[in-house]
């Protein structure tokens, strides 16, 4: 079975990681992809890697036809304004935008300042997780994508939001420049994100409000602009009813995510790479994840963890999402192991 695919909003970084993910997927073929400023270019003229892996052209969105599966790749608030034309187009849509990610309408309308524009789909959503909605994405027709932010503290605390034992969570993220988009602003202009240290978001961040979907757990937490491209690199600070020991730690996390085929965990007492790092994970679809005890308050642990915002925290969760949604191997597609150095 091959699934036809479409990409909506292809000029961007997720369109262009989606494309790049599907071309080498054996079940997908991406039939189209939309841009409006693109459209009738070649896409590798906006996604110069992919010259001579895609002869694919620009569509404008207007000439989209019916496909199997439809990638939203949409600026936040466009899909849920157009959700019934593109549920017409297609039966099962992926939505990488923040659109349909919070069930609850209360929640969506603080968070995103205004009222939802398509109450009536939000719970036609799973939220696109497979570490926690792996059984509802199995067979379902919608997904939503998910905060690559959010994502990151959700996959280093999960363990032990299950198990009980947070009180509290202070977290430090520092982040790439991709996490902006392709579309030039004040902060991305070179000189002056170049060698920048810039805390952009010091509270109330969007993404808490899947991080306490998804955990149960209320995450204070700051993220930091620093001079990277990809990645998100999380310093939780995870306050505990009870003290911990290392080896009770390394327990919990192995029976957590023994069989996540995405998911690393990265701590070691020796080495130059003993904690998880953003550069190691780039273009790659692993989120790494590893902790240390405080020797003084075994009540208190820090947790390390590293993804692509672009892979993990957007395009490689959607295409994991797709092979949940259509029965195929979990990992098809998303077999990149990264590079090194």
């Amino acid at each position: 079975m091959t699934l036809r695919v479409g990409i909506v909003g292809g000029s961007g970084y997720t369109g262009g990681e989606l494309l790049r993910l599907l071309i080498a997927h054996p079940n997908a073929e991406v039939t189209q992809i939309t841009s409006r400023e693109g459209a009738g270019q070649y896409v590798y003229t906006r996604h110069p890697h992919l010259r001579g892996a895609s002869k694919l052209t620009f569509i404008h969105p207007d000439a989209l036809e019916a496909c199997d599966l439809l990638f939203l790749a949409l600026p936040h608030g466009v899909a849920a304004r157009e959700i019934d034309r593109y549920a017409a187009l297609a039966p099962a849509i992926i939505d990488l935008s923040a659109d349909f990610r919070l069930n609850d309408l209360a929640a969506y309308q603080k968070w995103y300042g205004d009222a939802h524009p398509a109450p009536a789909w939000l719970d036609r959503f799973v939220y696109g997780l497979p570490e926690v909605r792996r059984d509802q994405l199995r067979g379902a027709h919608y997904a939503s994508g998910v905060g690559c932010n959010a994502t990151a503290v959700n996959l280093a605390i999960l363990p032990l939001a299950r198990a009980g034992l947070i009180e509290r969570v202070s977290a430090a993220l520092s982040v790439g420049s991709s996490e902006g988009g392709n579309q030039p602003n004040d902060g991305s202009h070179h000189p002056i994100r170049s060698g920048a240290v810039r805390t952009y978001k010091p509270a109330n961040h969007r993404h808490t409000a899947e991080i306490n979907m998804i955990s149960g757990v209320r995450v204070d937490f700051s993220v930091t602009a620093i001079e990277m491209v990809r990645g998100v690199h999380v310093v939780a600070h995870v306050y505990l009813s009870q003290p911990v020991t290392e080896k009770e730690l390394w327990k919990l996390y192995r029976g957590a995510y023994r069989d996540e085929p995405f998911i690393r965990l990265v701590s070691a007492s020796t080495g130059l790479h003993r904690y998880p790092e953003p550069r190691i994970v780039a273009g790659t679809n692993y989120c790494d994840v590893g902790f240390a005890v405080d020797e003084d308050d075994p009540r208190h642990i820090v947790v390390i963890a590293a993804l692509d915002n672009l892979m993990k925290g957007a395009a490689g969760s959607a295409v994991q999402c797709l092979n949940l949604m259509h029965g195929f191997d979990e990992r098809a597609g998303l077999n990149f192991t990264g590079i090194y150095p």
